[in-house]
């Protein structure tokens, strides 16, 4: 497995993928711990510096990037600040030709406060969302619309990044599924199930206990009837379940359920990102001819090292590969 798994991150060079979906702005606030307040319980935090880097769609491009794709990132970006330095923050390696930036539209921003000492790790301490409560225009969302099905022309793959802005829809992700045999795989936040006949998912356990109502934890029953229930629900031809400290499960149809051990340490720095990571892995993995297993298992190479890493980061092909070869 190691050989072959070794082989098949060589062979993701160069597979062009085309990200689809909602582009966020991950700001990081950083700020040393200077003392309580006396208005009100709360610390008083020197300020350190800013910094914006590319979330959700613009993450799982960068990834595909890192990883050595050929990669198209489409979506929506304004043209406020938060826009502009998410613009400039995309790798070089992204081509970004397909991200517009319509008028009056309001790029989200996910920022997160982070603390700490001189010489201590940063910590997060508290998150502000900024997303509009109205959903995505219509017309701006038809000019995405149609910019993916431009990009997808010649495609090797399709990843499609659903946060919930209402860019991204199942009625028109079926459409640019329609027709073609190349793998197409969706994170979708809030709507999973809405979602079907696709090549694969990869939602978290919180997500899956979610959409089914379900509680999991350790008991091997449950985890079962749940990954065989999206199954059926969303008629994909793979799940990928990723459940943290206790790694991931794959759940195809006919075949058993494959249970992969978490790689790397269980002291995680930081989650941030790091189901984008998983997402692009596999994506490129399966583009590159991989079976569904051996995409899980880089995929679990890959997020086992990004969560390793503090904030919105990446994972790149060299990391990948000796990662394989250290546990092989």
């Amino acid at each position: 497995m190691t050989d072959r798994l070794a082989n098949l991150i060589a062979a993701c060079r160069g597979k062009r993928v085309v990200v689809f979906g909602d582009l966020i702005a991950d700001e990081y606030v950083y700020g040393r711990v200077a003392r309580v307040s006396r208005e009100a319980p709360v610390l008083i935090l020197e300020y350190a510096q800013t910094q914006i880097v590319p979330g959700g769609a613009g993450n799982a491009a960068n990834n595909v990037a890192s990883l050595g794709g050929a990669v198209q990132l489409v979506s929506l970006a304004g043209r406020d600040e938060a826009g502009r330095r998410l613009f400039e923050t995309l790798a070089r390696g992204v081509d970004r030709s397909g991200v517009l930036r319509p008028g009056g539209y309001r790029t989200p921003v996910k920022t997160r406060i982070l603390a700490g000492g001189i010489h201590s790790a940063k910590q997060q301490v508290v998150r502000i969302d900024r997303f509009t409560a109205e959903p995505v225009a219509e017309a701006h969302r038809a000019l995405a619309e149609r910019a993916a099905l431009k990009a997808a022309k010649g495609a090797d793959a399709i990843l499609v990044s659903d946060y919930g802005s209402g860019l991204v829809t199942p009625k028109f992700v079926a459409t640019l599924a329609r027709g073609r045999s190349i793998p197409i795989l969706i994170d979708s936040r809030y709507a999973l199930t809405r979602y079907r006949g696709l090549t694969a998912c990869t939602p978290n356990e919180s997500e899956v206990e979610q959409v089914l109502g379900v509680t999991i934890d350790d008991q091997p029953a449950v985890l079962e009837r749940a990954g065989r229930a999206l199954l059926k629900r969303t008629r994909m031809r793979s799940v990928l379940i990723t459940r943290g400290s206790r790694g991931m499960a794959l759940f195809e149809p006919g075949r058993p359920t494959v249970h992969i051990p978490i790689f790397g340490s269980d002291q995680i720095a930081d989650v941030t990102g790091a189901g984008d990571t998983v997402m692009a892995t596999m994506t490129l993995a399966l583009a590159a001819g991989g079976s569904f297993e051996e995409a899980a298992r880089l995929a679990n190479y890959a997020g086992g090292l990004v969560v390793m890493k503090r904030g919105t980061a990446t994972v790149s092909a060299a990391e990948l590969g000796r990662a394989v070869r250290r546990d092989g």
